[in-house]
Order: C-alpha cells, then structure tokens, then sequence
C-alpha cells in the first residue's frame, strides 16, 4: 500500500510538472510573415504564424499597417483570431510598400518557454512588432509576377517587451517605435506613463 501511495504521489507531481510547463507562446522572434499564394496584381493576402503558435487564439489581436514610401497610410485593420489579412487594393506595381503589424496576446505567457530552455522565467506576454517591406516581382523572361517580401522578416522582427525595457514614464504619448506623437492615435497603439494603450473609436 505504501509503494502504491508513493506512486501516486510522484505521478501526481509529474503530471502537475508537466501541466505546468505546457508551452502557450514562443518569442517574437520565432514567429513571422508569409506571402499567400493568393496574392495578386490587385489583392494582398499575409499569414502571420502567430495565430497558430499563441494560445488561446481567441486573445490573439494583430494591427496590421500598410504604408506607401511618403508614409501615407494605404490600409490598416485590426483582425482578433484571425491568421491572416486579405484586401484588395489599387497600388501600382511599381510601389514598395511599407507593412507592419502589431501583435498583442497579453493572456498568453512566455515562462514556459523560457523554463524549458533551460532560461529563468521573464512573466511577458506576447507584444511584438514586425516590419518589412513588399515588392512586386516577376520573373526574368516570364509573364508571372508575385508580391514579395524584401527582407523575409529576418532581422527586422523587434519583440516590443525588448523596447519596453526602457518604457517612457512622463505624460507625452509615444508610438510604438518611441516617437513622441502630437495627438492619441485612434485604433493604433501607442505609449503613454510606460503602458500601451489603443483607442478603437
């Protein structure tokens, strides 16, 4: 009876073990862009694999900003538990345009990660910011064209908790990049005493 005792005893412990460390999140950093297929002359369509690499996916909101070379805005949306942005739009071929998104999943938490890394535990959550650029490119001597990414995402993937290290704490209101802005961005992110915020109307 004893040994059996100690055997529940020490399975019960692994279990809870084992519970406790299940993995919600991986760093900004191991998450990216994908160009669809379904992306045309006309039409944009991106999968961020945040979506399916972030638990739970219902808490999942991704800000999604298209910018042209002058930094006039030429699309923007917030998708909550959606992988990926579909729109249509009228740029021309010749453009690069300019693609951020925000990513923010603040029930989602990074211990477990770390703790089974071998790395001590940070308690951040998902906040992190992907820059890059897109292109139209065809092929040499062929007919087909495709948007492409400029930079693939690598390097230019920046974990926000990374930039709030060193939050701002006065009353000025910052964007996400720590440039002072004028006037509070509606449905944008911004920082203001060292917390984000967003206003969606």
């Amino acid at each position: 009876m004893k040994k059996k005792l100690i055997l529940l005893a020490i399975t019960f412990g692994l279990h809870q073990s084992i519970q406790a460390q299940v993995i919600t999140c991986v760093p900004c950093d191991q998450l990216g862009m994908v160009m669809n297929v379904g992306s045309s002359e006309n039409s944009i369509s991106i999968y961020h694999s945040g979506q399916y690499m972030t638990h739970p996916q219902s808490e999942n909101i991704f800000m999604w900003e298209f910018t042209n070379q002058q930094g006039n805005i030429v699309h923007q949306d917030i998708l909550v538990d959606e992988a990926t942005i579909t729109f249509g739009h009228n740029w021309s071929l010749t453009d690069t345009i300019n693609v951020s998104v925000h990513f923010v999943n603040d029930s989602a938490n990074l211990d477990a990660w770390y703790i089974n890394q071998g790395l001590s535990p940070s308690g951040n959550s998902i906040n992190c910011l992907f820059e890059d650029q897109i292109y139209w490119e065809t092929g040499a001597n062929t007919p087909w064209g495709s948007w492409t990414f400029v930079y693939n995402n690598s390097g230019l993937t920046v974990g926000i908790d990374e930039i709030e290290t060193n939050p701002i704490y006065d009353n000025k209101i910052y964007d996400m990049l720590g440039r002072e802005l004028k006037e509070v961005p509606i449905g944008q992110p911004y920082i203001q005493n060292g917390k984000k915020k967003i206003i969606l109307k």
